[in-house]
């Protein structure tokens, strides 16, 4: 069978295991084509995701250089939560900051392959703990904007990383002996008085399981730029990678925008 169209992020659904979708020109189950053979293949055009132009090489999510230039999507604010602007009503695209980062945020301890500290609204939980693979997460602090998150994060990068090792995360390389909970209580007395009020007391976290048969002991990465064609039999799925039999990962949102066909067999 085969599909064609341009890849997106692919939609995920929590459950045990957690569900994965392929929208192209019709919704892929891909849980399903697990253990089957799949087969990509670049038309050579690509569509920016803001500006929806062709354009000859991609930035960011799928950007053309001046969306990625330019556009409240990229803006610094996205990866730097502490320079964001919309609670003064300012930034790139002051309507979409409003609507996006001026809202309620929650600070994250998670699981990977070590203890990361993370900022997303909090309508993207727990959405963006499965795009990072993480095992596991708990919501340390809910705050009303990106800013005040952001502010938060950076007190916390001193004893955490804010970024994912991908590859042992899809190894499945984690320390099994993390205890969120009690990491993010020992956190509570380092906190400036400021931030405590944003402090989240409820214990609750979330374990996430993968769609995965067996990991790699080795990763080989590749991209439609190197290989515009290629096929292999898919053991999993996890944040937002496809992982093959012969250890081979692609990540789907790094080749947001490309036009594709996908089949399976």
């Amino acid at each position: 069978m085969e599909s064609n169209g341009i890849l997106r992020k692919m939609r995920t659904e929590l459950g045990n295991p957690i569900s994965y979708r392929l929208s192209l020109n019709e919704d892929i189950d891909l849980n399903e084509l697990i253990g089957k053979k799949v087969t990509f293949g670049w038309t050579g055009i690509i569509i920016c995701s803001g500006c929806n132009k062709t354009i000859k090489k991609s930035f960011g999510d799928g950007f053309c250089f001046n969306c990625f230039s330019t556009g409240a999507e990229s803006s610094p604010c996205i990866i730097r939560p502490e320079l964001c602007r919309a609670h003064l009503g300012e930034g790139r695209d002051v309507e979409w900051e409003l609507l996006h980062h001026n809202v309620e945020h929650v600070v994250y301890l998670a699981a990977t392959d070590a203890i990361k500290v993370g900022v997303t609204r909090s309508t993207q939980v727990p959405t963006r703990w499965i795009d990072q693979g993480a095992a596991k997460a708990i919501v340390f602090a809910r705050t009303p904007n990106r800013y005040e998150a952001g502010r938060l994060e950076v007190a916390l990068k001193s004893m955490y990383t804010d970024k994912t090792n991908w590859q042992k995360m899809l190894k499945n390389e984690i320390d099994a002996d993390i205890d969120l909970v009690e990491e993010k209580w020992n956190l509570y007395d380092t906190l400036p008085d400021d931030l405590l009020t944003y402090f989240c007391d409820d214990d609750d976290h979330m374990e996430l399981y993968f769609p995965v048969s067996h990991y790699p002991k080795v990763i080989k990465s590749t991209s439609l730029d190197k290989s515009a064609n290629f096929s292999g039999e898919l053991v999993g799925v996890k944040g937002q990678y496809l992982i093959f039999n012969d250890g081979t990962v692609f990540n789907i949102r790094r080749h947001t925008g490309y036009e594709v066909s996908f089949s399976w067999s």
